[in-house]
């Protein structure tokens, strides 16, 4: 540690179960809200015992290697031992190494947890400057602020400049010069000064229960994507390439449904993106598995085709290891990933920053969930403490041979339902 680095400090991490906690939501920050919650499971951080020392361009490597070193001088009494209980820390990681945007992983000073009927507090204090942890409590409930509801338009690319764009990458793809690129565009917008931003956190997760729903750095979402989970030696991703939107009614949704699961430019898509998830979990797992093909995922607003990864752990990798060995994968970047990532740079007209990389949590021993950081808004929350507070938003679509740029971006605009229904 150089004079420059800040100190790492020796926690002490005390977790202990409580009587059922009726709404962990309402203990976060409203202004800047730390929350993972799925299906009524759900952990929400509270203010700040480290922040890793992470610098632009930092990989999920290098954090991954600055965790284990701190967890190495941590004292852990955790007799709750379930998911998220314990030393964790919430992470999200920019999508491209060139990205201007730090990558971020803070340990909070507080958890509160639920999974099942389970719930737990978790303390976290530096040994050194305060001791001991003491006995974990809740602490006090905040009361959710005023309804509120965004303003936002057209980003750095435009519709038509999007358009544009898929077509450039169709011609680049006929050439032979890559199989398939995802092409993301953005809106921009703003919320109003002092917005209690849980309020878009519950909006999504009552809506879209089934997804990973995440406030980590400014970045509120609901992800369908697993990226990779990993608890004790069991490895699972979920890979998604392949949409449609939901049908007016029951018939056409059934039609659409089939069509898309028999859609040769789709199944072309989402056997890449797996292809490149069994490619990278490879050396690092054994017993790996998945499905000959898809099955159709159904979402409140469209369908996917999904693929459920299962492996066993085979070395001693953390889940921000595999992070690291599979982001980005081509459900995100495309194929070849060099080639793809290249041909993003050149026509998308903005740093991605978290959108579309890796956001989630990491414990003590390793294990943890990361999802891919999409359907999602980033809010500048340290930015606009007396005015109004910008944001952004991006949606994208995998580009293959026969890619029609019209229905490529009518894709986007059902992408950005979730998350621009949720900020109305």
């Amino acid at each position: 540690m150089t004079s420059q680095e800040p100190r790492r400090p020796a926690l002490r991490v005390s977790t202990r179960r409580v009587d059922g906690i009726e709404d962990p939501l309402a203990y976060a920050a409203p202004g800047d809200p730390t929350v993972w919650t799925r299906r009524g499971d759900i952990l929400v951080g509270i203010g700040e015992a480290y922040s890793l020392p992470l610098r632009p361009g930092s990989s999920a490597s290098e954090a991954a290697a600055l965790w284990r070193e701190l967890c190495g001088d941590a004292e852990v009494d955790d007799p709750v031992k379930i998911p998220g209980s314990g030393l964790i820390a919430f992470g999200a990681l920019p999508f491209s190494p060139t990205s201007s945007r730090t990558p971020s992983l803070v340990v909070p000073a507080r958890v509160i947890g639920r999974r099942g009927e389970i719930s737990f507090v978790t303390d976290i204090v530096d040994a050194d400057a305060a001791g001991h942890a003491g006995s974990p409590h809740a602490g006090e409930p905040i009361g959710y602020g005023a309804y509120w509801s965004a303003t936002y338009g057209p980003g750095a690319l435009t519709p038509g400049g999007y358009a544009s764009a898929v077509e450039t990458a169709v011609t680049r793809i006929g050439t032979g010069e890559v199989d398939k690129v995802v092409l993301a565009r953005d809106i921009a917008g703003e919320v109003p000064a002092g917005a209690d931003l849980r309020r878009l956190v519950r909006a999504l997760a009552t809506a879209y229960p089934d997804t990973w729903g995440f406030a980590v750095a400014g970045l509120i979402g609901a992800s369908p994507e697993t990226l990779v989970t990993v608890s004790e030696r069991t490895v699972t991703a979920r890979v998604l390439a392949g949409t449609a939107p939901r049908g007016a009614d029951a018939d056409e949704d059934t039609r659409i449904s089939v069509a898309l699961a028999t859609s040769a430019k789709d199944l072309d898509e989402h056997r890449y993106a797996v292809q490149s998830v069994l490619r990278s979990l490879r050396p690092h797992t054994s017993a790996l598995a998945a499905a000959d093909a898809p099955f159709t995922l159904k979402l409140p607003n469209l369908w996917h085709l999904a693929t459920d990864v299962d492996a066993e752990l085979a070395d001693g990798a953390s889940s921000l290891d595999l992070v690291d060995a599979l982001h980005p994968t081509a459900a995100v970047a495309g194929s070849p990933t060099d080639v793809a990532l290249s041909i993003i740079a050149e026509l998308e007209p903005f740093d991605r920053g978290f959108y579309a990389g890796p956001v989630g949590w990491i414990d003590a021993s390793g294990a943890g969930e990361w999802a891919i950081a999409l359907r999602c808004a980033q809010f500048d929350v340290t930015e606009a403490a007396e005015g109004p507070i910008p944001f952004t938003a991006h949606a994208g679509a995998g580009i293959v041979a026969g890619s029609d740029p019209e229905t490529e971006l009518f894709e986007t605009r059902v992408k950005f339902r979730p998350i621009v229904d949720s900020l109305a």
